[in-house]
């Protein structure tokens, strides 16, 4: 199974509208920017502001549960089955939802995770801890300058561990993950095997779109199947053995007998 964006969506992670009002309104009336994704690109004018902001941003996007019961009722589908999941969401929805962390492969990074901006080392560390205290103990938009992270080997300043340019950390966890992975496409390469893809976009579709539809087109047993708000398609190729469902995630999900 592969996931993107869209399924978080549906799940309630929404960075727009009501949802950004309610934890970054002050960031919004000083700096003027009208969502999370862009006030994760802007430019502050110093480690204590920029941490402010992410801090809440991995607070409630990566601590918080999602506010719909989606990945819940993706789990529930998938009770008994043989599954590996896929994602370039780096919210951990599914574990929180109660997924074997074993059969999953966070591709794009973890919000959970820091790494050295440099980067001088293959390691990331867990920031759950430290994240909680800034958004405790920030004030006026600004953490205590205490708690900007460091790294413990070369003293640069710590990043978030997503893949945003070739400096993104594939930690021993990562690597793990990435083999697992590979172990399960090669023991499914024959026989009857569902491809279900949520949510995904164009953004990135070499790491599950393309790679699904390449698995679907190679195995004549495969089905492809795709549920999406708005890009629910797929090749002429294997148009006979592929489910398109344009529709909101949760509602399709929530629909399907258990």
């Amino acid at each position: 199974m592969g996931s993107g964006a869209g399924l978080s969506t549906s799940a309630g992670f929404t960075y727009d509208g009501e949802r950004f009002r309610q934890y970054f309104s002050d960031f919004a009336e000083k700096y003027g920017f009208r969502d999370m994704y862009t006030g994760g690109f802007y430019p502050y004018q110093t480690p204590e502001e920029y941490w402010a902001y992410w801090s809440r941003y991995i607070y409630i996007n990566r601590y918080l549960d999602a506010p719909r019961p989606v990945y819940k009722d993706l789990l529930r589908l998938l009770d008994g089955k043989d599954y590996f999941v896929l994602t370039t969401n780096v919210d951990h929805c599914f574990q929180k939802a109660g997924f074997d962390k074993h059969r999953l492969f966070y591709t794009q990074g973890d919000y959970g995770l820091l790494q050295c901006s440099r980067p001088c080392c293959r390691q990331t560390w867990d920031n759950e801890a430290l994240i909680r205290r800034m958004v405790a103990e920030q004030k006026d938009m600004r953490v205590p300058a205490g708690l900007v992270p460091r790294c413990p080997n070369c003293g640069r300043p710590l990043t978030t561990n997503l893949r945003a340019n070739d400096r993104f950390v594939e930690d021993a966890g990562w690597q793990q993950a990435s083999g697992r992975y590979n172990d399960f496409v090669r023991r499914h390469r024959r026989g009857k095997v569902l491809c279900l893809e949520l949510g995904v976009g164009y953004n990135t579709p070499v790491i599950i779109k393309y790679p699904f539809w390449q698995m679907t087109f190679q195995n004549p047993q495969a089905t492809y199947a795709c549920i999406n708000c708005s890009e629910a398609a797929c090749p002429g190729e294997i148009e006979r053995q592929s489910i398109c469902i344009r529709g909101d995630i949760g509602d399709v999900l929530h629909a399907l007998p258990g």
